[in-house]
């Protein structure tokens, strides 16, 4: 296996808007990232994913970008931007910056001109036609808006404030790749490709995603930018299988470094993938999962629990009252021993929960509000949809870090654009860091792990057979095993073994002796090498 640098590292992502506001404006920005390069360093993390920064009318918080080589203001300047790169290097941080080029803002000086006749010269850098077809948006309702101006549709699979590009004009390709060097050439670490499998889109055969010249353009694009340079590059692919995600990673092929796949955050999604009506997490559907994910050949998995499109998996899938801290620590341990590029999201590693919301009033995201115009004229009442919100809305993981008991969680000092969840005073990093036992202790050592051992990275995976809700599974590397055995449940739970313990590596609840038959306590989590 060709070792990188991405292998060893652990990737913590940034959501500026909401991470650290230091001119008191209410929004976070990019000097307000910088301030906390010294907490991130003592973390662990070797490389910073930066959702948007670029001018943009914020339709969709940054993913609606208007000019790709300028920040926006309320984020700062680029002369920020330039002094970030500087003092991340410095504490051997890499930044990987967010690539969104599936689709623009309306707002892009390209969708302006393209919009004014038919005959512009920027007319086909966009997807219109004279009827729509049956697409429906993303972001609910249809794929495609009228435009007076010149009587035609356009594409948008997203708002409709968010043109898609027209992926078939070379023009268009050729425009991104110069961007894309643009960054580069500032030293940037890599890419997050946002939806980047919807870019080889057949619209009037109805194809979106994984369509059949993506990796054609995928391949172009790496010959083009990042191809002879050491970067990491994850495309957001919703709809991936590990055959597919193979085709993107395989490094035979020249396209990313590796992309993320969502088959375990969709497992609790029913049959017609509609998210706001998930059900409850089966462990054993995720231990099939992850199992299967974890034996790919030909290239490398990502590992994630939350980002910035996902409620707060502590408070989804484990137990943000009572076993917050146990359950915490258990889905950490759980992932971070696997085989891939951990990715750990703002406030994960203290804990963050979901946000208790009570009105539709308190929602900022563009696709609950949407969503919730649907649902009731479909007659959802109104408890229902404020419910599904709750547990699924993408606000929950949008809500301010929470750094310390202070006013605002020590985010801002005046009113923020998003309101503060109320438990900051309880979950917040300054008492985390005062605690040798807390979360962040333990993102600390599991990061310290990886960072020190070969096992971790490129040791085999190999599943056990374990009660339904206990997730054990065994790396095994140079004649040496690890077994790391976590209790997803508010229950006790029976771990069985012929396994001894040589020597201990992490626990988030003490001392672990025989593990012959060891009754697991609620959300108990574990990791050993054994004899």
């Amino acid at each position: 296996m060709t070792e990188n640098w991405w292998q060893k590292t652990v990737v913590y992502q940034i959501y500026p808007r909401s991470f650290m506001d230091t001119n008191g404006d209410g929004i976070g920005d990019i000097p307000g990232v910088i301030s906390k390069l010294d907490y991130l360093k003592e973390l662990g993390i070797g490389c910073i994913w930066l959702s948007p920064v670029y001018q943009s009318p914020m339709d969709d918080n940054g993913y609606d970008i208007s000019d790709y080589r300028a920040i926006a203001g309320i984020f700062g300047e680029m002369s920020d931007m330039d002094c970030l790169l500087a003092e991340a290097t410095k504490r051997e941080i890499k930044i990987v910056m967010d690539l969104v080029v599936n689709h623009t803002s309306d707002e892009h000086a390209w969708f302006i001109e393209a919009a004014k006749s038919k005959n512009s010269k920027y007319r086909d850098y966009y997807i219109w036609r004279d009827q729509p077809n049956e697409l429906s948006s993303i972001f609910s309702g249809s794929a495609w808006e009228f435009d007076e101006r010149t009587s035609q549709y356009f594409l948008h699979l997203f708002s409709k404030r968010q043109p898609d590009l027209n992926w078939e004009n070379p023009k268009v390709r050729k425009e991104i790749y110069d961007m894309m060097n643009f960054w580069i050439d500032k030293g940037i670490g890599g890419f997050r490709m946002d939806v980047i499998d919807l870019i080889g889109k057949e619209i009037d055969k109805g194809i979106t995603g994984n369509g059949p010249k993506l990796h054609e353009y995928l391949h172009e694009m790496n010959q083009a930018t990042f191809g002879s340079k050491d970067l990491l590059t994850v495309g957001e692919t919703w709809g991936v299988t590990p055959e597919i995600a193979e085709l993107y990673s395989d490094p035979k092929r020249k396209e990313l470094s590796m992309v993320f796949q969502f088959e375990h955050i969709t497992s609790t999604y029913p049959k017609n993938g509609n998210k706001w009506e998930s059900g409850e997490l089966s462990v054993l559907k995720l231990k099939e999962i992850f199992s299967k994910w974890q034996t790919l050949e030909k290239g490398w998995n990502s590992l994630f629990w939350n980002n910035h499109d996902l409620p707060r998996i502590v408070s989804n899938w484990g137990n943000d009252g009572r076993f917050r801290n146990q359950s915490a620590k258990a889905f950490a341990i759980l992932l971070h021993l696997m085989k891939g590029t951990p990715y750990i999201y703002q406030g994960e590693e203290i804990g963050m929960t979901n946000f208790p919301f009570v009105k539709f009033d308190e929602l900022n995201d563009v696709e609950s509000r949407n969503w919730a115009v649907v649902a009731r004229e479909k007659g959802w009442p109104e408890e229902k949809i404020m419910d599904a919100i709750r547990r699924i809305g993408r606000d929950n993981a949008r809500t301010p870090m929470q750094w310390d008991l202070t006013e605002n969680a020590g985010f801002t000092t005046s009113k923020p654009w998003i309101a503060v969840n109320p438990n900051y005073k309880e979950i917040n990093v300054l008492t985390d860091l005062s605690m040798p036992n807390s979360i962040f202790r333990t993102y600390q050592k599991l990061i310290r792990l990886r960072k020190e051992n070969d096992w971790v990275v490129k040791g085999k995976f190999e599943l056990l057979e374990s009660a339904d809700n206990v997730f054990a599974y065994l790396r095994n590397f140079e004649g040496k095993k690890y077994l790391i055995v976590v209790n997803l449940s508010n229950e006790q739970n029976i771990f069985e073994s012929d396994f001894e313990i040589k020597n201990l590596l992490i626990h988030n609840y003490g001392i672990v002796e025989n593990i012959n038959s060891f009754n697991l306590k609620p959300w108990e989590a574990f990791a050993c090498e054994i004899k």
